[in-house]
């Protein structure tokens, strides 16, 4: 279907990628995977058209349709979430309106026999047979069930798309792109704006549509459920797996584990012909043999290895003081902005050494309670904190408070302490600051860089009530592992607001449900939680009967 050959991206002196090529072909679910920097979002815009290779070509058939959601866009205001969706339908009105236009002049024309009237009978037909074979009788009920399923209420759909965060914005942006039913669905980190539910929801619609989906995530959960193909971008080339993402983890395994054995192979045949070159270079009866190896040295392809895997660093936190036996406890909490009630009468507790999430749909009151809990928001009823609780809390703007004429290597330096200080370079490589990067002043760094930043530099402190919201958004895979493995082994209190399922499985015992105004207790792990909710549905439904 689409045909990437000979792909290479070159900028400032660097090579991105080097002649690359694939084929996507119908129905194929392809996970683009490889460490940030790699260059993944990079060839997903070239597969889109929006950006152009230094050389090679991306071809396909006339009339191929690709659709496109970047991590980062614009949308236009002016219009109703249920308005913008039906855009997606914008250039099925405007060609029946070119076919109206060509039936006018076919009627209001009178040279029958010439041959311009004969092309616009045929053109007419042409586009005519298109148009109509195009089901368009249920394109609101379409729109009505696209936006439901990713989390919009009916009474969202009459409000100005002005009035939306960016991430219901881009959500609205992925409505209009499903609705379009492309041929080949490019996806760069479609699941970092939605909800769990959202995310089981577009889980199915990919699985299916039956189309083809290249797709850019960080979440493994929702990779390894709808894809069925990956692609890994490495030190410049691509490899090719025909297995979803776990496979391709055990193959790459192996792979890299092979190379190695390759490398050092090689590596001592360097070595002994080096040894002998060096012995017998002056030595005439043995000039031959020597100029002989100092050739095949110089033509010598060597074996490269794979980036290591960063995954197996642990990253140990400073022991946590430790603090009362309920850290957090709460009678009749609400919160209300203005006529606008969030949630009302939330009594829970939480004891020391619990790992809990926070989870529900978006704009549920996850963030405000965090923020009551910090005391950065009144609230209603009671809050009470622990004997000798010491926070700390990531959110998002997290990143801004960081010391912007500090390296990056000297913000962590500032905060590691004991053992840990041994390995800062290696936590910094871990989280994507290996090398030169490591000196770079946070004055410079992106938004998502800092966000990572200021997550390790807290991750260093000693603190026992850790607040995580959406903590993994910024990070790859690997880093990701780093980050649960230390959560893990943090001997203190979590809560962690977050919709990445494979991030929580294994990590919280405790599961707060947030919606319709209620904070729901489960005593359970995400998988039971979800497998719970699943049955809660049907019952429900049953009950509607």
């Amino acid at each position: 279907m689409i045909s990437a050959d000979g792909l290479t991206v070159e900028f400032g002196g660097t090579t991105l990628f080097s002649d690359i090529s694939f084929v996507i072909n119908d129905n194929d679910r392809i996970a683009l995977m490889g460490k940030n920097g790699a260059g993944k979002s990079t060839l997903l815009k070239i597969l889109a058209g929006v950006r152009k290779p230094s050389r090679g070509t991306v071809s396909a058939p006339k009339d191929t349709v690709v659709a496109y959601l970047p991590q980062h866009l614009m949308t236009e205001d002016g219009r109703t979430v249920f308005q913008e969706a039906c855009q997606a339908f914008a250039h099925l009105h405007e060609a029946q309106a070119h076919i109206d236009d060509l039936n006018r002049q076919l009627t209001e024309r009178t040279d029958y026999e010439s041959e311009e009237y004969m092309a616009l009978i045929e053109e007419v037909a042409t586009l005519s047979e298109k148009f109509y074979a195009i089901d368009m009788t249920h394109f609101e009920e379409d729109v009505e069930r696209t936006l439901l399923g990713l989390g919009f209420e009916r009474a969202d759909f009459r409000r100005q798309t002005s009035e939306f965060s960016g991430g219901w914005r881009m959500r609205i942006e992925l409505a209009k792109m499903l609705l379009q039913k492309p041929d080949v669905l490019l996806l760069d980190e479609p699941t970092n704006h939605l909800d769990i539910e959202s995310i089981g929801w577009l889980e199915d619609f990919l699985i299916q549509s039956g189309r083809a989906v290249v797709v850019i995530s960080h979440d493994r959960r929702f990779v390894d459920r709808i894809t069925t193909r990956t692609i890994e971008v490495t030190m410049g080339r691509i490899y090719d797996y025909k297995v979803n993402y776990s496979q391709y983890l055990q193959l790459r395994a192996e792979r890299r584990e092979q190379q190695l054995k390759q490398y050092e192979e090689q590596q001592k045949m360097i070595q002994e012909n080096k040894d002998f070159i060096e012995r017998f270079k002056g030595t005439y009866s043995k000039t031959f043999q020597v100029q002989s190896r100092v050739k095949m040295l110089e033509k010598l392809q060597l074996v490269e290895v794979d980036e290591e895997d960063t995954s197996a660093l642990r990253l140990k936190f400073p022991p946590s003081p430790r603090s009362g036996q309920y850290p957090v406890v709460m009678d009749q909490v609400g919160k209300a902005f203005g006529p606008k009630r969030i949630f009302s009468h939330v009594s829970l507790t939480i004891e020391r050494n619990d790992k809990t999430a926070f989870v529900g749909r978006n704009g549920e009151g996850k963030s405000t309670l965090v923020k009551c809990i910090m005391g950065q928001l009144e609230h209603e009823g009671t809050l009470t904190l622990g004997h000798n609780v010491q926070i700390g809390y990531f959110a998002q703007n997290q990143a801004s408070l960081l010391d912007e004429d500090l390296t990056v290597f000297q913000t962590i330096d500032d905060v590691a302490k004991g053992e840990v200080r041994n390995k800062i370079r290696d936590l910094l490589g871990a989280f994507m600051f290996g090398g030169e990067a490591s000196t770079k002043k946070v004055k410079v760094l992106s938004g998502g860089e800092r966000t990572r930043l200021a997550l390790l530099k807290l991750l260093l402190e000693p603190v026992n009530l850790l607040i995580l919201d959406e903590p993994t958004n910024h990070l790859d895979l690997r880093t990701k592992d780093v980050l649960k493995q230390a959560l893990q082994d943090f001997d203190g209190t979590l809560i962690c607001v977050s919709h990445d399922r494979d991030f929580l499985d294994g990590l919280v015992t405790k599961v707060y449900e947030f919606g319709h105004g209620r904070v729901k207790e489960h005593l359970c792990g995400i998988n039971e939680f979800l497998e719970t909710k699943k049955m809660e549905e049907l019952s429900e439904l049953e009950r509607r009967r």
